[in-house]
């Protein structure tokens, strides 16, 4: 027996609706409104944690400079003088495995030496590139 006045009606199951669409991108909206203010100070923090630890760790290549040397590079030698040797006597290194880095907002390391708070000054002027400064813009110095 046929059904000569019923036509079958298929449905495409394979996709989604716009309303269905538009429902789950209001979702992950409104999470991201939730979540993203919060991420946002972990990075800074993030980035003064890095920068803490480089700086740590170039005080332990100048120290060993100054083992090998009898003295810590003068400020026009600079950071560089822990990669390559410009000539020093003793120079034992390179005493970075790489080439000096950025701090992570991508600027350099300002040092000195003689520092004015000790053999050397070593620091990161933060986010803003400037002195001074509070949370993320807060300088991050050797000597403390």
């Amino acid at each position: 027996m046929k059904n000569k006045g019923r036509q079958k009606h298929f449905r495409n199951n394979r996709g989604f609706t716009l309303v269905e669409l538009l429902i789950v991108m209001v979702i992950i909206g409104m999470l991201a409104a939730l979540v993203f203010p919060r991420l946002i100070p972990k990075v800074g923090k993030g980035k003064q944690s890095a920068a803490k630890a480089q700086i740590e760790l170039l005080g332990q290549a100048l120290d060993q400079f100054k083992l090998d040397t009898g003295r810590y590079p003068n400020t026009s030698e600079g950071l560089t003088v822990l990669v390559t040797n410009p000539g020093v006597p003793n120079w034992d290194g390179p005493y970075l495995k790489k080439a000096v880095p950025n701090d992570p907002w991508n600027k350099s390391y300002s040092y000195s030496s003689p520092g004015s708070h000790g053999d050397y000054d070593l620091l990161s002027y933060g986010a803003d590139g400037a002195p001074g400064g509070e949370d993320e813009n807060k300088d991050l110095v050797s000597w403390e």
